[in-house]
């Protein structure tokens, strides 16, 4: 077989594919609902000490609910009529009000934390993202972010219908945006002695990624710090570009089905990710030139390590086949990712 073969047997997240489906397998995975209430939810923030919501055996499936990252009273001043605006974000919002000490330091709902039996620091999480739902009618946008002198500061977030038949969001006469929903934060706990970590902000516990290549179909593998992984999820977007340069996206609650596997086999230091048609490295910072360099160096490592090329080969293949994007601008770290297309492995 040669070198570049071993890509196609051993993927980016999925090393030793077939010993995990049987071991998984003879589990006899279940299926977990998992409903957005203030018991359940943690609101701006990923903590080694969060209560689990949920516990469950690796190789189990979630149905989840999330929320969307804004208020009732918001999304009134939005014009979202009294009767849209879910009674699932109208409890959490009451039972967890500003300055609540149960709340922050970030502004996300997240919904978890799910403890995954089997989960050790040092060991990766494998998040298969099977299927996202979008349950409500329509999305916010604001107006902030990267070039925030073009917003109009007197104008409430922009309210903007989701068409979940068609797949699509009109934003203007004339413009229609094509819907890819994703949940913009997935995530574990972090290390200890990070404390409790705002929401906004991504980092190695992946969090608020904001990428949007992680639709369903697609695996997110996390490095774990913790016992029991403690992952948590959120911030559904039903469109967004790379970059999310004012700050937001088409930001609605989405309704999901996620399997979560414990990979004792893949050692990570940063998020990786792989759709049906591209391996993708992730990596973040506050300098966007650290976060890009990572990203590459990532993607780097990962072809060496699976194609028996050398460091020089496998970075030249990076410049003449792999895409750097800017993940997104504006949520304090910056995030970067390197795309490296699957169908040049033959």
């Amino acid at each position: 077989m040669g070198a570049t073969a071993k890509i196609l047997k051993a993927s980016l997240c999925l090393p030793g594919l077939i010993a995990l489906a049987v071991s998984v397998s003879a589990q006899s995975p279940r299926t977990h609902r998992l409903e957005a209430t203030p018991e359940t939810v943690a609101y701006g923030y990923y903590w080694s000490e969060a209560t689990p919501a949920l516990r469950i055996a690796s190789g189990d499936v979630v149905d989840v609910d999330t929320l969307l990252t804004n208020s009732p009273t918001g999304l009134r001043r939005g014009g979202v009529p009294e009767e849209k605006i879910q009674a699932s974000l109208k409890a959490v919002e009451t039972a967890l009000p500003q300055g609540n000490p149960k709340r922050g330091p970030g502004g996300h709902i997240l919904t978890g934390p799910i403890f995954v039996e089997g989960a050790a620091p040092g060991d990766a999480l494998q998040v298969d993202v099977l299927s996202i739902d979008l349950p409500i009618d329509y999305g916010y946008n604001g107006c902030a972010g990267f070039v925030r002198e073009n917003c109009n500061r007197s104008l409430p977030s922009r309210i903007i219908p989701i068409d979940a038949k068609a797949m699509t969001s009109p934003f203007a006469p004339g413009i229609v945006v094509p819907l890819h929903p994703f949940f913009g934060s997935m995530g574990v706990a972090p290390a200890p002695e990070i404390g409790r970590v705002s929401s906004t902000p991504p980092g190695k516990h992946a969090g608020n990624l904001d990428n949007r290549e992680l639709v369903a179909g697609t695996t997110l593998c996390i490095p774990v710090f913790v016992p029991g992984a403690l992952f948590e999820i959120g911030d559904g977007h039903a469109a967004q570009g790379d970059g999310e340069v004012d700050q937001t996206a088409i930001e609605t609650s989405l309704r999901g089905r996620i399997k979560l596997t414990v990979r004792k086999d893949l050692k990570l230091t940063w998020p990786r990710a792989e759709t049906p048609t591209h391996y993708i490295s992730m990596a973040a910072d506050l300098d966007l030139k650290v976060a890009t360099q990572t990203a590459i160096q990532e993607m780097i490592d990962f072809v060496a390590a699976k194609t028996g090329l050398t460091m020089h080969e496998a970075y030249q293949l990076t410049s003449i086949a792999g895409d750097v994007v800017i993940t997104q601008l504006v949520d304090q770290t910056m995030g970067v990712h390197v795309k490296m297309p699957k169908n040049i492995f033959k």
